[in-house]
């Protein structure tokens, strides 16, 4: 896990004490912030290290299956059911369940769940025996599970038995200054890959790099870089090696910012500087308008 050493250095210790523990582990984010990297780090660094890691995707699997995945089937339990199937759950006996995009189950299946979280234990579909697990609960979601819990989109007693060490990870664009260490990170990384000597950054393509603001997080980044060194091998990685789409945008971003800088500046010079008349004008808060002038660095001459 790249990032700067205070914030990276604290977050490591509390989950290195979560993963000696065998306690549930909640990780929140958005898409593409790394929260299955998050996951791995809690089970290999936990005495469960050698035994199963087994993923489940929360969204991929329907109601009508979830059984039959999750806890397997005896043989005829249902048409096509010809031999005893092991589910994911067994499957991970000893080691960890990751449950991603836990926010995107079903009530139905979150009740089923909340089931083996609380006993430890599964029943095969078709069959009457129970078999105990010794399994350890990791979820992840890029939704606000608090909030869904309110509006009735989540079990209320599910979140809590998820929710007793909770990591939220910040979006890309929250933690600009760990874009030079990730940029330089997966640089070196695929150059590797490829065999080649690693390239830097130019300063103008870093300083394009760092007014983007990364919808698609970190996984975004690292696919930029991938593809720009899928091609030729450059020396030095400029402004010019970035995908046309991503420069196009930070052009017109970057017009749109001087049009608007260039009007405020009229305003205020036409309110002879009164404040709350350009903001009247304009129709902003004055809040709004300090926070535009000190995004611009306008201020008037003495």
């Amino acid at each position: 896990m790249v990032g700067r050493i205070g914030p990276l250095r604290e977050m490591n210790v509390k989950l290195e004490k979560a993963a000696c523990s065998n306690c549930t582990v909640l990780i929140s984010g958005e898409t593409g912030t790394g929260k299955e990297l998050v996951a791995e780090f809690v089970h290999y660094n936990s005495p469960r290290r050698t035994k199963p890691f087994v993923c489940i995707n929360c969204a991929a699997i329907p109601d009508s299956l979830l059984e039959s995945e999750l806890f397997g089937h005896t043989k005829g339990a249902f048409t096509g059911a010809e031999h005893v199937r092991e589910g994911l759950l067994m499957a991970a006996d000893g080691g960890t369940i990751f449950l991603d995009e836990i926010g995107d189950m079903s009530l139905l299946a979150q009740a089923k769940i909340l089931r083996v979280l609380e006993r430890k234990e599964v029943c095969r579909l078709g069959g009457t025996h129970r078999i105990q697990l010794d399994i350890r609960f990791v979820a992840a979601t890029n939704q606000d599970l608090e909030k869904m819990t309110s509006q009735g989109g989540f079990r209320r007693d599910l979140y809590f038995r998820l929710n007793v060490a909770h990591f939220h990870l910040l979006p890309l664009r929250e933690r600009k200054a760990d874009i030079p260490l990730l940029a330089d990170y997966f640089s070196r990384e695929f150059s590797g890959q490829f065999e080649r000597s690693s390239p830097e950054f130019s300063e103008e393509c870093m300083r394009r790099l760092m007014q983007y603001d990364w919808p698609g997080n970190i996984r975004e980044l690292k696919n930029l870089i991938e593809g720009i060194l899928l091609g030729e091998a450059p020396k030095q990685i400029g402004a010019g090696h970035l995908p046309e789409y991503l420069r196009g945008l930070l052009n017109s971003e970057r017009n749109g910012s001087e049009d608007e800088r260039e009007h405020l500046l009229s305003v205020l010079l036409s309110s002879k500087w009164n404040k709350s008349k350009a903001a009247e004008k304009l129709q902003w808060s004055r809040m709004r308008l300090y926070r535009k002038m000190a995004k611009y660095q306008i201020a008037r001459s003495t």
